[in-house]
């Protein structure tokens, strides 16, 4: 993801207090008489209490979760995960920040401004992912990554992009940052996109909005590669049109080049 440009608010900090799960101590005379009974149910009450102990790291723990969150937020705002603290988690679980997983994982939690975490967003996120600790996020690292082969799943975090990355104080995108977002998303996966980011580099536009946001996913999912099956009448935003009239003067100059010095 790119970096952040300012600091989104910090969320409610909510206390949880823990559940007493010790269990107090059976009575001397309702164990079994016998030395060699009470012998085998001590050393089995040992294995189960080993055994406990495994099964209950395993299981997610809010008060672990919070915890880790802590380790990445400043004294003055224990609530909210900064840019520094972003910087330490991601090399903590190994991942760049521009890395599209992260994008995708904010998408989990559902966070609000890119480069901010707050409280309950990472308690949304990561109590649906089971994950507590470095090592747990690490394990779901590719499974974050698969979730983008889902068109469905996909198309929600395409969208929820839009107004995760753009600056709050305005209702449409910078091209800088649209620019980004649009190479994490659809860089490696539409074969028009380097000549889109061309044609944006010497276009007039200086945002895009959220219904040009949305119509570029849909035309880099339904139109071909030759534009055969572009419909010129039909209901695309004047940036795609304009898109295409460039791209097929860009095709004929490149044909016209090719056949003069082929002549």
């Amino acid at each position: 993801m790119p970096r952040s440009k300012r600091r989104g608010p910090s969320s409610t900090n909510h206390n949880h207090t823990p559940i007493d799960m010790s269990v107090s101590g059976a009575h001397e005379e309702s164990l079994p008489r016998h030395p060699s009974k009470r012998l085998r149910h001590t050393s089995s009450a040992r294995r189960y209490t080993k055994s406990d102990d495994v099964s209950n790291v395993s299981m997610f723990s809010q008060k672990r979760c919070i915890t880790w969150f802590r380790e990445y937020t400043s004294p003055d705002d224990t609530d909210t995960l900064g840019p520094e603290g972003m910087e330490k988690f991601c090399e903590d679980i190994g991942v760049e920040p521009e890395n599209v997983v992260m994008l995708v994982l904010a998408y989990r939690m559902n966070a609000r401004q890119m480069g901010f975490f707050t409280l309950s967003e990472w308690l949304k996120g990561f109590s649906e992912l089971q994950c507590d600790s470095i090592s747990k996020i690490q394990q779901k690292l590719e499974y974050l990554r698969n979730q983008l082969n889902d068109p469905y799943t996909f198309k929600g975090i395409y969208r929820y992009a839009y107004d995760f990355a753009r600056d709050k104080d305005q209702r449409s995108m910078d091209m800088d940052t649209a620019r980004v977002m649009l190479q994490l998303l659809l860089g490696k996966h539409w074969p028009l996109f380097t000549q889109f980011a061309q044609f944006l580099d010497q276009s007039k536009y200086k945002v895009i909005n959220k219904d040009q946001w949305c119509n570029i996913l849909e035309f880099s999912r339904t139109i071909n590669h030759d534009l055969s099956n572009y419909d010129l009448d039909g209901a695309w935003p004047v940036m795609l049109d304009e898109f295409v009239e460039w791209l097929k003067i860009q095709r004929d100059e490149g044909s016209s080049s090719t056949e003069a010095r082929g002549s």
